[in-house]
């Protein structure tokens, strides 16, 4: 059984999609073994506590981020993490914690990347004119919104589409497309050539 670690500073909705993958039978295999937050108020934790998972704050504010992010990596070693998932974590993380977990943390981001990296990415996308935006799971690496692309999503942008409505159609895909992914890595039957995910062991 993969253990996962998700990490939230906010609701957790892609969090209670992935716990209800589990539950439902549909992402064999996994575990979620514990969730942390950097912020105490996160509504994500007192999900967590709800369903019974071990759910922890690790305050950010007024810290240096090497401190913060060793507190984390240390808790999430302390519960035996396979797969760290990123779920609405809005902190950037320090090469140190990706150096702690290579390409075993995951990243859901509402854009088609490499389009429209970084915050506000559905109003990035109606600004421009985009036709057509979605989601990205991705690995995590020492960049922003820049790791390997595992799989992404499309949705189409509707003419009379605002932030608020894109991101809620967004959002239902991602709910889609991260246990998916998930899947697709505790399977193992990948590879990554250059940047390219690979299915399967040929390139």
């Amino acid at each position: 059984m993969q253990r996962l670690g998700i990490l939230l500073s906010g609701r957790g909705s892609n969090f209670l999609a992935i716990a209800k993958a589990i539950h439902e039978g549909h992402l064999l295999g996994a575990e979620i073994a514990v969730v942390l937050s950097n912020l105490e108020d996160a509504p994500g934790l007192a999900a967590a506590r709800e369903l019974g998972f071990p759910a922890f704050a690790i305050p950010s504010a007024g810290r240096k981020r090497a401190e913060h992010d060793a507190e984390m990596i240390a808790r999430l070693h302390q519960q035996r993490v396979d797969l760290v998932c990123l779920a609405g974590y809005m902190r950037i993380i320090s090469p140190e914690f990706v150096r702690a977990f290579p390409n075993r943390i995951l990243n859901v981001h509402p854009s088609l990347l490499p389009a429209f990296p970084g915050l506000d990415a559905q109003a990035q996308a109606l600004e421009f004119g985009a036709k057509v935006a979605g989601c990205t799971v991705h690995f995590v690496d020492e960049a922003v919104d820049h790791g390997v692309i595992i799989l992404q999503r499309p949705v189409a942008v509707l003419d009379d589409d605002t932030a608020e409505t894109l991101s809620a159609r967004i959002l239902e895909q991602e709910h889609i497309a991260y246990p998916e992914a998930i899947a697709k890595v505790l399977s193992g039957e990948y590879r990554i050539v250059e940047r390219r995910y690979v299915r399967g062991g040929e390139e």
